[in-house]
């Protein structure tokens, strides 16, 4: 007697407790009977996977703790065993065929009339008895897009474009073991929170959606240490949030073809990062902190970049320096530690965001701004033309905490000229 289901073997963790380790699910071929060519011997349970055809083998007489068949109409029991101390939770399964399989486990595990149970002998399943579990999946229609049954989850890489998807789907949030999501091309708006629960995601690709705005949330979720590939390309973003450079995976970063006026203040953070992209955008000027990539290609190609001019200076110095602006000064450039726990929240992210004079020196709010000339090249070993008249750089922000400071980079730069 045979039944062919998904099995889950649970260890058994802290019996007084009744805690449970979950572990991994797999499609398997579970049998009931005894070893061939041992007449008397006891009555077996053989779980067989595409990992392993041999199986593993369970004594059921005597030993069966408990069978849960609360859910059994549905095609679902669960097999608990004494020795050793697992769970073979069955789902998937014909109903008739579960309910004939569970009455002889029962018959089994009571050693009664065992003699006149149709039992098969135990052997190793064949391949075609046992299917691999599914890791990749791929839809580029709306036709094939699956509306009344759940996707595997054993799913590893998933692709659903030309889809027409107004938001992300419910059901693929539940796909732990998801590392690739491709949801380009779709009608996508907004992207839930709970998109950050995929913490095995590796790479997300949302290109060609209408997405106006990538969520804070999702950049303090468990993709800060996992997401690698973002590719947000041909939407209609404005700008990202402050918390963005909290995901320090990211190797690669495409953000063509939106509307951003701005890239994070903070994005030299992005330590790992090597590919970034965001041509044909609204940017006007890159942020001071850009100095700090170690980039191996980048392209900012047909962003209206301002015409640097040193000699222009936007001042917000304040004159004296207001109590605010020397504590924050000396909070940051001595490394005091706070936090919400510590300062109002709105007072903890201006100090995230404070500026750093070409001195070293921090300044918050009262500050000399300009614009200088930077070759890309200095932070990418492969650069696209800025332009269509082969130029490589690029206006970046600088910031000075006083006069003082503004007045020895003008000299220097007096005389450069």
């Amino acid at each position: 007697m045979r039944l062919q289901c998904e099995v889950e073997v649970l260890s058994r963790l802290l019996p007084t407790c009744g805690l449970r380790g979950r572990g991994r699910a797999a499609r398997a071929l579970v049998s009931l009977g005894r070893p061939p060519g041992a007449a008397g011997a006891g009555i077996y349970l053989m779980v067989c996977t595409a990992r392993d055809r041999g199986g593993a083998r369970y004594k059921v007489q005597q030993n069966v703790e408990r069978l849960f068949t609360r859910f059994v109409e549905e095609g679902k029991a669960t097999v608990r065993l004494r020795e050793p101390a697992v769970d073979l939770c069955l789902s998937k399964a014909n109903v008739i065929n579960l309910k004939t399989f569970l009455s002889a486990v029962r018959l089994a595990h009571q050693g009664n009339d065992t003699g006149v149970l149709p039992l098969s002998p135990l052997v190793p399943a064949k391949n075609s008895d046992v299917e691999k579990p599914k890791t990749k999946m791929i839809i580029t229609s709306r036709r094939d897009y699956p509306l009344t049954k759940s996707f595997p989850f054993s799913l590893e890489h998933l692709q659903t474009s030309y889809c027409k998807l107004a938001r992300v789907d419910s059901r693929v949030l539940c796909l732990r073991k998801l590392r690739k999501l491709d949801l380009s091309h779709n009608h996508i708006k907004q992207l839930p929170a709970t998109l950050g629960d995929l913490v095995c995601l590796q790479e997300l690709d949302l290109h060609d959606n209408h997405l106006e705005a990538f969520s804070g949330a999702l950049c303090s979720s468990g993709l800060q240490k996992s997401l690698q590939l973002l590719d947000l390309s041909q939407n209609q973003i404005q700008a990202l949030p402050l918390e963005f450079c909290q995901l320090r995976g990211l190797v690669q970063l495409r953000l063509d073809d939106n509307a951003l006026l701005r890239l994070p203040c903070r994005i030299g953070q992005l330590s790992r990062l090597r590919f970034l992209s965001a041509a044909r955008n609204k940017l006007p000027f890159l942020p001071s902190d850009f100095r700090k990539l170690s980039l191996e290609n980048l392209d900012l190609f047909g962003n209206p970049f301002e015409q640097p001019n040193p000699l222009v200076p936007n001042i917000q110095l304040k004159i004296p320096l207001t109590l605010l602006e020397c504590a924050a000064r000396a909070t940051v450039n001595h490394r005091i530690p706070y936090g919400c726990h510590l300062l109002p929240s709105h007072l903890c992210k201006d100090l995230e965001v404070a500026k750093t004079c070409r001195c070293g020196s921090a300044c918050l709010s009262s500050f000399i701004q300009i614009t200088v000339t930077m070759n890309l090249h200095h932070v990418a070993h492969t650069v696209v033309l800025v332009d269509n008249m082969g130029g490589t750089e690029a206006p970046v922000l600088c910031y000075f905490c006083s006069l003082h400071c503004y007045s020895q980079f003008l000299d220097r730069h007096l005389q450069s000229s």
